[in-house]
Formats: C-alpha cells, sequence, structure tokens
C-alpha cells in the first residue's frame, strides 16, 4: 500500500487528490515541516532528505520531488489513464509537462516571489510572463494540458494556480479561472480536502 507523507495545506496536499483520483488504497502519515513563517520543525518520521513533503513509500521504494511522486504513480496504476504511458502519442508531452513545472514553471514564480531579477537567457529560468503565455496557447487549445485528458500534470499546475491565481503573481483571467475550476471541481478534489486536516 502507498505510504503519503503529508503535511496538512503544503505540497503534499495534492498528492491526496492524485491518490483519490487513482482510486487505489493508500495511507496517510502526518508529518511536521518547517514552515515559511518559521513554525514546525524537522520531524524524524520524515524520509524526505531536507524534512520536507511530499514523500510516498512504496513498500522499500520511497519518491520524493512532486513530478518524480507523479510520474512514479501514474506509471504504477495506469488504469486510471492519469498519465500516458510509454506508447501513447502524448506520453511526450505528459513528461514535458512534469519537467516544465519544475525545471521552469516552478523558478520563475519563485524568482517573482523573492523579487530576483531573472535576465532573460539565463539558464533554464525565464519570466512569468513568458511562462503564462507558454500555458495560456496550450489552455486555448484543449481544456486540459494535454488537450482533452486530464492528467497528473493538471493536478500539479492546476492546484498551484489554485493557490496564486488572483494575486499580483498570478493576474485572474477568464482562462485561468476556468482551467482552475476544471481542476479542482472534481469529485477527486473534494474527497482530498476533506483528509487534508
Amino acid at each position: 500500500m502507498i505510504m503519503l507523507y503529508h503535511a496538512p495545506r503544503s505540497r503534499s496536499s495534492r498528492f491526496i487528490f492524485l491518490l483519490e483520483e487513482l482510486g487505489i488504497p493508500y495511507e496517510i502519515h502526518r508529518v511536521d515541516i518547517r514552515r515559511g513563517d518559521g513554525s514546525g520543525s524537522r520531524d524524524a518520521d520524515d524520509p524526505h532528505p531536507h524534512g520536507k513533503v511530499p514523500v510516498i513509500r512504496d513498500g522499500e521504494t520511497v519518491v520524493f520531488e512532486s513530478t518524480a511522486i507523479a510520474l512514479y504513480l501514474t506509471d504504477k496504476f495506469p488504469a486510471a489513464g492519469l498519465g500516458p504511458q510509454i506508447g501513447d502519442a502524448r506520453r511526450g508531452a505528459y513528461l514535458t509537462w512534469l519537467a516544465y513545472y519544475t525545471g521552469v514553471m516552478e523558478p520563475a514564480f519563485m524568482s517573482a516571489f523573492m523579487k530576483w531579477e531573472v535576465r532573460r537567457g539565463t539558464a533554464a529560468w525565464v519570466k512569468t510572463d513568458e511562462v503564462m503565455e507558454f500555458v495560456g496557447a496550450t489552455l486555448a487549445k484543449g481544456p486540459y494540458l494535454l488537450g482533452e485528458k486530464f492528467s497528473a500534470a493538471d493536478i500539479l499546475v492546476g492546484t498551484t494556480f489554485k493557490l496564486f491565481l488572483g494575486s499580483p503573481l498570478l493576474p485572474k483571467t477568464e482562462l485561468l479561472e476556468a482551467y482552475v475550476n476544471r481542476v479542482v471541481e472534481r469529485p477527486a478534489y473534494a474527497r482530498a480536502a476533506a483528509k487534508d486536516g
């Protein structure tokens, strides 16, 4: 059975959502984490090397980092159809969105939040306006990142957008608001929110 190491109202919350979407048995092991406001502490029960969440344990296998967990779970439980499998034409787009989320999107928003200057052409980092131009163009073609098919990539991106939509970091647009609503109006999201604690 999958064990999710979870701290309420953190990045691990979206993995309750993913596990609910997968429809598989799982357990939640609550751990304490250090919070941005200075509260919390590192928990000895948390197997993440930096005391963070999310982390999953599947028998002897431990997986941490959001995109790695999403890929691991959608590959292990393909019946739910939340991650295109090898041979599916959408697999490349799915892997790209998982990598883009971690490698480009999060650094862009963190840079904006921390007010760090990002010069165009600096490594793989771009500014949020470039990220949102790409996201907007993608969502204009279909209701989800992979077109008509909802995936674990939408869980990562949609729940992140829910947190920031309407803030200076992520101005509200009709397209983004409709996308976030499609993601969070799913029954699995409501079940996950009830279990978030």
